[in-house]
C-alpha cells in the first residue's frame, strides 16, 4: 500500500523563521530516498517555496498557491492549473468599489506575474510586497483596471477585518476563499481563487498521479482544513488554528519542535 505524505510549510513544516531545520532536512532527504512519497501542499508559489526549502531533495511534483497548481519540482512545468472564468472581472470591481485594490496572480503572455498598484496598496500589502522584493513575476501597473490582464488565477487582499469579512460571506461559496491573519505579520488576508482550486482537489489529482492509496497529512491554518478532511490520517502541529486541531487525527509537536520531521521519523516504516 503506497502512502503519499503532504505537509504545508509555513507554520507546519517551516520554523518561525522561515526556514527548514537541518534535522528536518535530514530526516525528509533520508526517507525520501528510501522511499517515502512526500510532498508539500502551500499558499506560496514555486519560486518562494523553494527557496524556503532548498535543503530538501524531494523530487515529486508540488502544491502551490492553495492548490491552483500542480507543478513539477524539477522542470517548473505546470501539471495542472485552475484559472478564473471572465466572471473574475465582476470581482474584481466588486472589490474596486469597496476600496480594496489586491494584488492579482495571473499568467501575462505565458508567464505568471503578480499586479498591484502602488499608489493603492495598504500598509499590510506594502509589507508582503517588500519581501517579494526583486521577484520576477513583480508586474507595477497604473490603475486598477489592469489588474484585470491576463489569465487570473489568484487575488490577494490585505486590509481590515471589518472590510474584507463581509466580501469573504459573499464570496465563499462561490469560489474557493481563505480568510485568516498572516502568521508572520497578523495582517487580515482575504485569498480568493477558482472554486476547484483546493489543496484536497490538488492532492485527489497528485494522489493519482502517484498512484497511492492512503493519504497523510499535516498542517497549521484553516486553508489546511480541506485537506485534513481528505486525508486518511490528519495531523496539527501544536500551534495550529484551533479549528484546525478539530479535524485531526492528532497533535503533534510543534514547527519550532520539528514536529512534522519527528513523527516521519518515529512513523516511517520503509517498506
Amino acid at each position: 500500500m503506497k502512502t503519499l505524505y503532504v505537509s504545508d510549510l509555513d507554520g507546519t513544516l517551516l520554523r518561525s523563521d522561515e526556514t527548514t531545520s537541518e534535522y528536518t532536512n535530514s530526516v525528509i532527504n533520508n526517507l525520501t530516498d528510501r522511499g517515502m512519497i512526500f510532498s508539500y501542499a502551500t499558499a506560496r508559489s514555486l519560486i518562494t517555496a523553494k527557496k524556503v526549502t532548498s535543503g530538501l531533495r524531494a523530487e515529486i511534483p508540488l502544491i502551490v498557491y492553495n492548490g491552483a497548481f500542480i507543478v513539477d519540482n524539477v522542470t517548473g512545468e505546470v501539471l495542472a492549473a485552475n484559472y478564473f472564468d471572465e466572471s473574475v472581472g465582476s470581482v474584481l470591481d466588486d472589490l474596486f468599489g469597496n476600496q480594496i485594490f489586491p494584488i492579482v496572480y495571473a499568467r501575462i503572455d505565458g508567464k505568471e506575474k503578480f499586479s498591484y498598484v502602488p499608489e493603492l496598496c495598504t500598509d499590510g500589502m506594502k509589507k508582503f510586497l517588500l519581501s517579494r522584493q526583486g521577484d520576477v513575476r513583480t508586474n507595477i501597473v497604473k490603475s486598477a483596471e489592469n489588474l484585470k490582464v491576463g489569465d487570473i488565477f489568484y487575488i490577494t487582499c490585505i486590509d481590515s477585518p471589518e472590510k474584507l469579512k463581509p466580501l469573504y460571506d459573499k464570496y465563499k461559496d462561490k469560489f474557493h476563499c481563505v480568510y485568516q491573519k498572516d502568521i508572520y505579520t497578523d495582517e487580515q488576508w482575504l485569498e480568493i481563487m477558482p472554486f476547484a482550486a483546493s489543496k484536497a482537489n490538488a492532492i485527489k489529482q497528485l494522489q493519482e498521479l502517484l498512484e497511492c492509496d492512503r493519504v497523510v497529512a499535516f498542517g497549521d491554518g484553516r486553508n489546511d482544513i480541506d485537506m485534513f478532511e481528505l486525508a486518511d490520517e490528519s495531523y496539527a502541529v501544536q500551534n495550529a488554528d484551533e479549528q484546525l486541531k478539530r479535524y485531526a487525527t492528532s497533535v503533534i509537536s510543534s514547527n519550532d519542535e520539528d514536529g512534522v520531521a519527528h513523527w516521519l521519523e518515529d512513523n516511517y516504516i520503509v517498506k
